[in-house]
């Protein structure tokens, strides 16, 4: 009961640090921002909302100002069984991408971050 207790707190506790720190979004011209937002429609990042992990995720999507839907792998069933059935395991973050006719599950923070970096920074 403590453990969830100061699990829940630090949980929140990072989640209102992210909120307060949250860095600026990447400024571009409406005509590539609609380019960026056509590429994240083919994105999804499973995640749970207080994971440090996934909060790393979620700023280097805010500053690369990309719309990559959020699938929550903790509260939603569904998404959890996409993620253990599709991906192979429960493990957040995790970036399903697809491309043509070809899906890529990619786990840890530091590749999305990378691929997000290369692919759209």
């Amino acid at each position: 009961m403590l453990v969830k207790a100061l699990r829940n707190g630090l949980g929140n506790l990072i989640i209102f640090i992210d909120f307060i720190t949250r860095p600026r979004k990447m400024p571009r011209p409406a005509e590539l921002q609609a380019e960026v937002d056509q590429a994240t429609q083919k994105l999804a990042l499973y995640q749970f909302h207080a994971c440090p992990f996934c909060v790393k995720t979620r700023r280097s999507m805010h500053r690369l100002n990309l719309n990559v839907a959020l699938r929550d792998a903790k509260n939603d069933p569904q998404a959890r069984e996409e993620l253990q059935q599709q991906g192979g395991k429960i493990q957040v973050p995790c970036l399903r991408i697809e491309e043509a006719d070809r899906v890529t599950w990619l786990y840890e923070s530091a590749a999305i971050n990378t691929y997000l970096e290369q692919r759209f920074g």
